[in-house]
């Protein structure tokens, strides 16, 4: 299968397309880990790519539609793919109607994974991290602390990251509105848009995910993609 899964900030995406993959048997491709990989290969994609990113510019959809173009073009997407954080714009998504058209091919399902912006506010803003290991993370409703400020593993302090600021998610979420949401708009007018939800445990949302495409996860588990 060839997968576009797509949502909001804080709509957990990265974590289910993780395990919607791994439950499919198909190359789970994330477009912040394929920017990543050429930047630490130094080819000349990375080289432009971390130009942009280091000045804290986007990357330009050239770029990213090239990076891209190059991924899809291995032998291990032949018998499907899951696509995390490409495309992020109309254009990138006409960039890759072309790209698989060429290619004999085209996406199956595209989940689009929804959540309540209010929802997405708590989720976010409400975490904070310790400073002497980020891998203690709390959250005001879900996990707080014992003590406020105060990590219960190590005794660090805890601080909010800027990008977890609620005036950040909210100026993150007004960027998918303007850039993102019109993919989604694209795919539904091509018949392949279902609509997740993403509330409730993580068990649970893969499972929406699954029944969504056809699959439940006895028969996921020894698929070998299509």
């Amino acid at each position: 299968m060839r997968i576009l899964l797509i949502g909001q900030p804080g709509a957990g995406k990265g974590t289910q397309a993780v395990l919607l993959a791994a439950q499919l048997s198909i190359r789970h491709i994330s477009a912040g880990d394929l920017f990543r990989e050429h930047i630490d290969q130094g080819t000349e994609l990375g080289r432009n790519a971390h130009t942009h990113m280091r000045a804290g510019l986007l990357v330009p959809d050239e770029v990213t539609i090239a990076v891209m173009k190059e991924r899809l073009a291995r032998p291990d997407t032949e018998h499907g793919f899951l696509l995390d954080g490409f495309p992020r714009s109309l254009a990138q998504a006409q960039a890759l109607d072309g790209i698989l058209a060429d290619a004999e091919s085209r996406l199956d399902a595209v989940l689009d994974l929804e959540i309540p912006e209010a929802d997405v506010v708590r989720r976010i803003a409400g975490r904070w991290l310790c400073r002497r290991s980020r891998e203690h993370i709390f959250h005001v409703d879900y996990s707080p602390p014992e003590v406020a400020g105060v990590c219960d593993v190590c005794g660090g302090e805890l601080y909010q990251r800027d990008d977890d600021r609620e005036t950040t998610v909210r100026r993150r979420l007004e960027v998918y509105r303007s850039e993102t949401a019109p993919v989604v708009d694209h795919y539904q007018a091509a018949g392949l848009v279902t609509t997740v939800s993403a509330l409730g445990q993580v068990q649970e949302v893969l499972d929406r995910a699954l029944a969504a495409i056809g699959r439940d996860e006895a028969d996921a588990s020894g698929a070998s993609g299509s």
